[in-house]
């Protein structure tokens, strides 16, 4: 499997108040069924991995592939406010897991 990157974004450390970078990687495209309607739709993993590259390279990178795929984590379960404005609990994230740690779990 591979994802691609799909962006690089400048962030900063809220403790530090450093500023860093990521690159913005994309799985494939799933189709899920929605728990509210039981219809089926398309949606694809998202994640962030930091990244020790200056700006134009971070983005020259943007559209290549690399090796692994996006896992679902679960994790202590934290709030998070849609554009809507309405709240939402989530228990789980998504991390990147390179082909080669994949090969060790097993």
């Amino acid at each position: 499997m591979s994802v691609t990157i799909v962006g690089f974004e400048r962030k900063t450390n809220l403790k530090t108040k450093e500023p860093y970078s990521v690159l913005v990687l994309q799985g494939n495209a799933e189709v899920l069924k929605s728990k509210a309607t039981s219809r089926p739709y398309v949606s694809a993993r998202k994640t962030t991995i930091p990244c020790a590259l200056d700006d134009v390279l971070a983005k020259s990178l943007i559209g290549q592939t690399l090796p692994g795929s996006i896992e679902k984590i679960a994790t202590t379960p934290f709030e998070v406010k849609l554009p809507t404005g309405k709240k939402v609990k989530i228990s789980h994230t998504f991390q990147y897991i390179p082909d080669a740690e994949k090969s060790e779990q097993m």
